[in-house]
């Protein structure tokens, strides 16, 4: 199989060094010189995107957002590739939905070691997402959980509200379910990430305040259900 790669980067002579040495890798490769020109594209078309953050109009972090909000494509890896070094800077690019941070300048071989492992991730998570939404028998398939208007399909993975559909990130998604299955009680950060994240990767505890962020916006009326308990942790509380 041929993957297809996206770079986004408005610095056209850094497209050209990537699309010459991925495709000698043998990858079939585009280039968009921003933002916004790559959200034109489909983006469903293609098995990975290296983006860079510092661009006009539209920042990588925001077509990572939007990417990640967007159902049918939330899942396709993304590899950051800028000049911005710090830790914190690698942080942010994780926490919103990157899998792998590469710091300009660089070096070509690290590059493509780091396209592969990803896409090789990528493929794997892919086969258990199918796997999970083709279950072999009746017997397989898991009942919804609901909370009043909210209804998750465990076998489709949606989340819906009022019977309408609500774009959730795999992490968001999640976490929802964690919550309106393990109720009214407070769980630590620890705890979270223990539950909701696989043992293998790692996660920082601000991870969870930004994705519980986007999860209670996303969740209208209903976010107000996911509560905090300063200096102990979160939780999904039942109203009244």
């Amino acid at each position: 199989m041929s993957y297809r790669i996206l770079v986004i980067d408005d610095e056209e002579p850094l497209c050209d060094i990537l699309k010459y040495n991925l495709e000698k890798d043998g990858y079939k490769v585009d280039c968009a010189y921003s933002a916004v020109e790559a959200l034109e594209q489909d983006l469903s078309a293609y098995d990975l995107f290296i983006v860079d953050i510092m661009m006009e109009r539209l920042s990588g972090y925001d077509f990572v957002r939007r990417l990640r909000s967007t159902t049918g494509v939330e899942h396709l890896p993304v590899i950051f590739c800028s000049a911005l070094g710090d830790e914190d800077d690698k942080v942010t690019g994780l926490n919103i939905g990157g899998d792998d941070y590469i710091t300009k300048p660089f070096v070509i071989g690290e590059v493509l070691a780091r396209v592969r492992a990803v896409l090789r991730r990528s493929a794997g998570e892919k086969l258990a997402r199918a796997a999970a939404k083709k279950p072999t028998s009746k017997s397989d398939y898991l009942p919804d959980v609901t909370y009043r208007d909210v209804r998750i399909d465990q076998n489709e993975k949606v989340c819906y509200i009022d019977d309408k559909e609500v774009p959730l990130t795999r992490t968001e998604f999640d976490l929802l379910l964690f919550f309106l299955t393990h109720r009214n009680r407070i769980y630590s950060r620890d705890e979270i990430i223990r539950n909701v994240w696989p043992n293998d990767v790692l996660v920082s505890q601000r991870a969870i305040d930004t994705n519980l962020t986007r999860l209670r916006r996303k969740l209208g009326q209903y976010g107000n259900n996911i509560t905090t308990r300063q200096g102990f942790g979160y939780g999904f509380k039942e109203g009244d």
